[in-house]
């Protein structure tokens, strides 16, 4: 199972520009599976109120002094912020080319979400 650096690397491969990279990013001499696989993220809501619990607090002050900068500092530039739903990893799934998408297990921890061509 991938650890959480993994999902940081993800989010900046999958959008580091528009159509032009999704296309680059699904090679396997990229780090990400062509054939798709699993992606483990921290459960988080979209909206702030959703996170606001001592997890959430918690995840929120990581992501902002390790996810943030880890995901800026890579191609592209392009970080979800400090907390990213189910349906902001979505749209970027869906904008890296994959065109399944489900989540396939979860805890109050984590979701395990599932991307496949």
């Amino acid at each position: 199972m991938p650890d959480q650096s993994v999902c940081a690397q993800l989010r900046g491969q999958l959008v580091a520009t528009r159509a032009e990279r999704d296309s680059r990013h699904i090679q396997p001499d990229n780090g990400l599976n062509p054939c798709g696989g699993p992606i483990v993220e921290p459960c988080a809501g979209d909206a702030v109120s959703d996170n606001l619990n001592p997890i959430g607090r918690a995840y929120y002050s990581l992501s902002t002094f390790l996810g943030v900068p880890g995901a800026l500092s890579q191609d592209g530039g392009f970080a979800l912020g400090a907390q990213a739903g189910e349906p902001a990893i979505a749209d970027i799934v869906a904008r890296a080319g994959f065109t399944r998408f489900r989540r396939a297990a979860g805890t109050p921890f984590n979701l395990v979400l599932e991307a496949r061509p």
